[in-house]
């Protein structure tokens, strides 16, 4: 073996990449042969190519693309290729966080469906004890319970429109739900004009719902929402406790049906309560 002529399969062999993943460097102008044979055509490689072709790699794990090493292999500024680094551990940082949201939706999810697994699906009244929990919330200009499940569609989408107008990470949109204030509760009134979402941290704009003991109810019927807040109340006014704070309709499972273009969802409504000693 000329360790000063390599084919393009020996240079490969010897650093552990495929001869396909030479001809990319080459076209894209990182690393091409040191020498082309006049006669044959022929293009060898120099073993200290391999010196490249290792930087190249490292750049490839510190995760940038083949036009910013290409940038940073042609400029011999060392300073400049220290804040390329510095951005890109920065890039890297974020997509880091990215990832640990995403991975908090899954779990939460997952968390869901366990709790779903445990939970009264016979429309039986029970308490809960719940942590406390933070919450983002949009208003919208409709009442909820004047709509059909057109209207809760566009609603959400409001409530989407703002995660990304307030550059939130659209991973929170995977618990949602309705609120219905404690005044509107209170007055006998199903008013809610707001739809919201469970944040892992705090947010500009987020509330935080307090530890507590709820009264709760599961369905899976869209149209009974109305007649199970009723029996919450009834419960409450009937077991000698007074309600807490505010009222929601939490989203535990949602798995849109395909074939007919709509959300089949499991849901908890749930009211906080306060006992009388």
């Amino acid at each position: 073996m000329d360790l000063e002529k390599l084919t393009i399969g020996q240079m490969a062999e010897l650093n552990h990449v495929s001869e396909q993943t030479l001809r990319l460097y080459d076209r894209e102008g990182l690393m091409k042969p040191r020498y082309t044979d006049p006669v044959t055509g022929y293009r060898y490689y120099h073993i200290t190519q391999s010196a490249r072709l290792d930087m190249i790699q490292t750049m490839k794990v510190y995760g940038m693309t083949l036009r910013q090493i290409r940038a940073a292999l042609s400029n011999s500024d060392a300073q400049a290729l220290v804040s390329l680094l510095l951005e890109q551990a920065s890039q890297v940082e974020q997509r880091i966080a990215e990832l640990s949201r995403s991975r908090a939706a899954i779990m939460r999810t997952l968390e869901n469906y366990k709790k779903v697994e445990a939970m009264p699906k016979n429309g039986e009244i029970f308490l809960e004890y719940m942590p406390q929990r933070r919450i983002y919330s949009y208003s919208c200009q409709m009442n909820y319970f004047d709509q059909d499940e057109s209207g809760y569609e566009y609603m959400l989408r409001q409530l989407k429109g703002q995660l990304a107008s307030s550059r939130l990470p659209m991973s929170y949109f995977s618990n949602i739900g309705t609120i219905i204030r404690k005044e509107h509760l209170l007055s006998g009134r199903l008013y809610s004009n707001e739809v919201f979402l469970f944040v892992d941290e705090e947010v500009p704009g987020c509330e935080l719902l307090p530890a507590g003991s709820y009264v709760c109810l599961c369905s899976e019927d869209f149209s009974q929402e109305a007649e199970n807040v009723e029996r919450l109340l009834a419960y409450v006014g009937e077991h000698h406790c007074q309600v807490a704070g505010d009222y929601l309709c939490e989203v535990m499972i949602d798995f849109p049906m395909l074939e007919f273009d709509r959300r089949q969802m499991f849901y908890k409504t749930q009211i906080p309560v306060r006992f009388f000693g």
